[in-house]
């Protein structure tokens, strides 16, 4: 069965976005479709569309929204790499950069001069995101020249923003009621926080695991496994599943905090731990992120406006810095350099706003070949 799909990098990430009037309605059968499509069983991902890393293997299905409020809706997928299944318990926000360009350029949302504003509701989560995308003239520029720590890549500029992202998962932005805790894992004891805005996280400082928060993709590949069994004992303390139950490797997300400090970044660029506010490093399934998920970006920033977290305790100045306008900037020292975000609180309506500056471009319009698809439908 031939499936019309789009490839689109957001930011750091590559994802297949598909309309979910191309796909069946049923979440089981999207996931045979994606589990064949990417050859998702082999950790090569030849016979499929996958790219084989973790910020390459990931898919949405977008539809046009039933609330007012809201252009599309989307269902994210992060699919296996060596693994038949998909995980479905989370968001991405790389993704959802792409997918403010997917809406613009299918039609889902009409283009006005100068940019234009998507709304949209990750359906795996109810978080609730804007994105004013580029459209010079009224149009969506093929190519940009906006450009994002991670990649060398440029792209249409999106500056995407997080609505209310707290407490998406589990209801509250510390879902154990505790800004800064000891973990206990495998007779270790570690200084963390679990937070819960963007998505599900367990922050580690960097201290209680002998490390500064600054250290390369090298050597925190050697730590993936201590910190791949932080990240399922956190699963439990966060009550985002029982003990014994199968591990999600895609939530909470997992990360290293530290005070800034000088560094160099995977490209070579000297940075200067008078040039941002805290350091962050963290995994993006079973391999270190070679900069930061958007999502656990959000999550940091609500980690730094929390007093007592690991990130709150670990910035210098007492906390990040207050503008006059009411906009509070953080900016996170990762290893590919320092990604800024910007926090603003509606007095009136209470509502919390976390903004990012990302960069898009679709790369290809498609026709991917199924064969569970093609199944799918002689069955019915």
């Amino acid at each position: 069965m031939r499936i019309p799909a789009t490839l689109v990098r957001g930011g750091t990430s590559k994802c297949w976005l598909f309309n979910s009037q191309d796909v069946p309605a049923s979440r089981d059968l999207i996931e045979a479709i994606l589990i064949d499509t990417f050859n998702a069983a082999d950790p090569r991902q030849i016979d499929g569309v996958g790219g084989a890393t973790s910020t390459t293997s990931k898919a949405a299905v977008v539809s046009a929204a039933t609330a007012e409020d809201v252009d599309v809706d989307y269902l994210f997928a992060q699919v296996g790499i060596g693994d038949s299944r998909v995980e479905w318990g989370s968001n991405c926000g790389n993704c959802a950069t792409a997918i403010a360009l997917y809406a613009v350029s299918h039609g889902f949302v009409e283009p006005t001069p100068g940019t234009t504003l998507v709304r949209m509701r990750n359906l795996n989560t109810g978080t609730r995101l804007e994105a004013d995308v580029a459209t010079p003239g009224g149009k969506l520029p093929a190519f940009g020249n906006a450009r994002v720590p991670g990649t060398l890549a440029t792209g249409v500029p999106v500056t995407l923003a997080f609505l209310d992202a707290a407490g998406a998962t589990t209801g509250s932005a510390l879902p154990t009621r505790h800004a800064r805790e000891e973990l206990a894992v495998e007779g270790q004891h570690f200084l963390v926080s679990m937070i819960d805005a963007g998505a599900p996280m367990v922050l580690v400082d960097a201290g209680s695991l002998g490390l500064t928060g600054t250290e390369g993709l090298a050597e925190l590949s050697a730590l993936v496994p201590l910190l791949t069994t932080i990240r399922n004992a956190a699963a439990v303390r966060m009550g985002l599943r029982t003990a014994g139950s199968p591990v999600d490797h895609a939530v909470p997300k997992v990360g290293i905090v530290g005070p800034p400090k000088d560094f160099v970044t995977t490209g070579g660029q000297h940075i200067s731990g008078s040039s941002y506010d805290v350091s962050v490093r963290t995994l993006s399934m079973h391999t270190p992120h070679p900069a930061i998920g958007l999502t656990s970006a959000v999550g940091i920033a609500t980690a730094a406006l929390t007093p007592g977290t690991v990130v709150n305790t670990a910035m210098v100045r007492g906390g990040s810095r207050q503008a006059a306008d009411g906009v509070t900037h953080l900016r996170i020292g990762t290893a590919a350099g320092v990604i800024g975000t910007a926090s603003t609180v509606d007095p009136f309506g209470g509502t919390m706003r976390i903004g990012l500056e990302r960069a898009a471009r679709i790369i290809s319009e498609s026709i991917i070949f199924s064969r569970e698809a093609a199944t799918a439908r002689t069955s019915a």
